[in-house]
C-alpha cells in the first residue's frame, strides 16, 4: 500500500499558511465583497459558476483541499489516505471531531450519501460526470442502482473507493466543490431550499440571505483548521453595478469588488499609482480560444486551420482589452501544470498564412461565419480576428449572439468559427486533463459537447487515457511529460487558434491582508476568505 500521511511541517502549514505574509494575521472584522448578480445557489452539488464556488468552498469542505493561494493538494476532510498498488483502490481516513454547523459530528457515511448525491440523476447535478472512473457510476447515473458500487464506509472514519480505472486526476476531484460533504438530515429537510439554506463544515456559516440584497457569512468557531478564519464574517453585497462597487471601493466602502475592475475603467485605475497600488494581478487557468469546424469544409483541411493561427495578431487583441490577458500560444495556459515552456506556437505571420492557403487550395480565400458571444469586449475581440483574417482572403462574417445562442451553436456543430470569449474554458481542477476531455477529446465532439471544433483523434484519446492511468506520485513528471506531447499533437492538428490567456486582477482596499496569492487564488475566484484579514 502507497500510504500518504500529513505530515507535521503539512499540519503547521494547515494551522498557518506560509505565504510570505510579514506579520501575524489579525482576528476578526468584516470584510465587503460586492456582486451586480445575486448568487444563484450555495448547493454544492448544483453551484457551478465563477461567482460561487468560492462562497462554496469557505461554507464546505472535502476530503482533499488546495494550499491556499496555489495549485498544490493537500489533505482535507482526510487526514491522510492509502492508495492501492494497483492504483484503483483508494482509502481515506477522516480526522477526528469535524463538525457540521449543526453540532452533527461528521462520519464517513456523510461523505457516500454526499458524493451518491452528486451521482443521482435526480439531483441533476453539473458534476455527475466528474465521477465516472468510480466502480458502478453507469448504473448509478442511469438511476437503476442505488448508489455508487465502487464507494462504501467500513467504518464511522473510513471511506473506501474503488476505482474501475486508475485516474490521475481522482485527488483533484476529491477536492472539487461536487466532492464537498453535506449533512443528509439538514438536505432532506430543506429540500429545494438547502442551495439558500446550506451546512457545511466550512470556516463560515451563512447566517443571513436577503435576495438582491446580501449574504452574511460568520465564523465558524468550532472549525477544525486551529486559528482560521480570521474574518469574523465577511459580506456580499448584491445588485451592485461594476462602476458603482468600484467607486465604493475607491471611497473604502467596499473591500473587494467581484466583478472585477470595470473595463471601460481598467487604464484609469492603473494610470493612477495610488490605485495601482491596491490592485492584484494574477493568472488564471484560463485560454480563449477560435474554434474550427473540423467536419466542415475549408476547416477539414488542415492548412487552413494553421492559416488561422498564423493571421491573428495576438498582441493587438491583447491591447483591445488593455492588456488584461497575456498571448496564448497552446490550449494550456502558462500557470497550468504541463504547460510546454519551450514551445514558440505559431508565428504572426499574414503572407505564411497566404501560402498555406493557396496549398490548401484557397488561394482566393473563401467565406465564412465567426460566431461570438454579444457582450462587450468579445464583439470588439471578433472585429479584430475578422479584419486579420481578411488580411489573408478569409471574409468571416461575424455573428454576434447571446451566450447561450452561441453555445447551442458550438454544441450542434453548425459553426464554422467560435470566438470563445466569455464561454471560454476556466479549468475546474490545475490538472492538464481538464483541458482536454470535455473541449478537445472524442468525448466532448458530441450534440450538444463543448468540443466545438468536433475535433477527435482517437490515438491522441488513448494516449490521454494513458497519461491519466500513471497514479504513482514519483511518476507525475512522467505523466506532465505526456500530456505536454498530446497538446503539441493538438496544436500540429490547430483544431483551435489560441488566442490569450486571461489575467485576474482584483482590487482590495488598502486595509485588507494577507498574501496578494490570496486575492488571485486559482481556485478561489474572486478571493480565498478562508485566509485574508483585516489589518486594522
Amino acid at each position: 500500500m502507497k500510504r500518504l500521511v500529513l505530515s507535521t511541517a503539512l499540519a503547521a502549514l494547515m494551522a498557518f499558511p506560509a505565504l510570505g505574509q510579514s506579520a501575524e494575521p489579525n482576528h476578526g472584522g468584516n470584510m465587503i465583497v460586492t456582486y451586480k448578480d445575486d448568487v444563484a445557489t450555495l448547493d454544492p452539488a448544483i453551484g457551478y459558476d465563477w461567482q460561487n464556488w468560492s462562497m462554496i468552498k469557505s461554507v464546505f469542505d472535502g476530503l482533499m483541499d488546495y494550499e491556499p493561494g496555489t495549485t498544490v493538494l493537500r489533505p482535507g476532510l482526510a487526514e491522510s489516505h492509502d492508495l492501492s498498488e494497483d492504483g484503483l483502490t483508494y482509502t481515506f481516513h477522516l480526522r477526528p471531531g469535524v463538525k457540521f454547523h449543526n453540532g452533527r459530528e461528521m462520519t464517513a457515511e456523510d461523505v457516500v450519501w454526499s458524493i451518491n448525491r452528486v451521482v443521482n440523476p435526480a439531483t441533476q447535478s453539473p458534476g455527475q460526470g466528474f465521477f465516472a472512473m468510480i466502480d458502478g457510476f453507469d448504473a448509478a447515473a442511469a438511476g437503476t442502482a442505488e448508489g455508487l458500487s465502487g464507494l462504501s464506509a467500513p467504518d464511522a472514519s473510513t471511506v473506501v473507493f474503488k476505482l474501475s480505472r486508475p485516474d490521475a486526476t481522482f485527488l483533484h476531484v476529491m477536492a472539487l466543490n461536487f466532492s464537498f460533504v453535506v449533512p443528509k438530515e439538514v438536505v432532506e429537510a430543506e429540500g429545494a431550499d438547502f442551495g439558500k439554506k446550506p451546512v457545511g463544515t466550512g470556516a463560515f456559516r451563512l447566517t443571513e440571505w436577503t435576495l438582491g440584497q446580501r449574504l452574511v457569512f460568520e465564523r465558524n468557531p468550532d472549525y477544525w483548521i486551529e486559528g482560521v478564519p480570521y474574518l469574523d464574517s465577511f459580506t456580499v453585497e448584491v445588485g451592485q453595478e461594476p462602476v458603482v462597487a468600484l467607486l465604493r471601493a475607491q471611497n473604502g466602502e467596499v473591500d473587494v469588488p467581484g466583478d472585477g475592475i470595470p473595463p471601460a475603467k481598467f487604464v484609469e485605475v492603473m494610470s493612477d499609482p495610488e490605485q495601482k497600488a491596491l490592485v492584484v494581478e494574477g493568472g488564471q487557468l484560463h485560454t480563449g480560444y477560435v474554434t474550427m469546424n473540423v467536419t466542415q469544409a475549408p476547416f477539414d483541411k488542415v492548412e487552413v486551420r494553421r492559416a488561422v493561427n498564423m493571421a491573428i495578431n495576438k498582441d493587438r487583441i491583447v491591447q483591445v482589452i488593455n492588456g488584461r490577458a497575456v498571448p496564448a500560444n497552446q490550449p494550456l495556459p502558462p500557470t497550468m501544470p504541463g504547460y510546454t515552456r519551450d514551445y514558440a506556437g505559431y508565428p504572426y505571420d499574414p503572407e505564411g498564412a497566404k501560402k498555406l492557403l493557396a496549398d490548401a487550395g484557397y488561394a482566393d480565400g473563401f467565406t465564412t461565419e465567426l460566431y461570438a458571444m454579444n457582450t462587450d469586449p468579445n464583439p470588439r475581440i471578433a472585429q479584430a480576428i475578422q479584419q486579420d483574417l481578411k488580411a489573408i482572403g478569409i471574409d468571416a462574417a461575424i455573428k454576434s449572439l447571446a451566450q447561450a445562442n452561441v453555445i447551442e451553436a458550438g454544441g450542434a456543430g453548425t459553426a464554422p468559427m467560435i470566438w470563445s470569449g466569455g464561454m471560454a474554458w476556466i479549468a475546474d481542477f490545475p490538472d492538464p486533463a481538464n483541458f482536454y476531455g470535455p473541449i478537445l477529446g472524442c468525448g466532448g465532439a458530441v450534440e450538444g459537447g463543448w468540443n466545438w471544433a468536433k475535433y477527435c483523434n482517437e490515438a491522441l484519446d488513448a494516449k490521454a487515457a494513458e497519461a491519466d492511468s500513471i497514479v504513482d506520485p514519483a511518476k507525475a513528471g512522467d505523466r506532465l511529460k505526456m500530456w505536454s506531447d498530446i497538446y503539441m499533437a493538438v496544436m500540429e492538428d490547430a483544431p483551435w487558434a489560441p488566442v490569450f490567456n486571461e489575467q485576474r486582477f482584483t482590487m482590495k482596499s488598502a486595509r485588507m491582508g494577507g498574501d496578494d496569492a490570496l486575492y488571485v487564488d486559482p481556485v478561489s475566484i474572486p478571493v480565498n476568505y478562508d485566509y485574508v484579514f483585516i489589518k486594522e
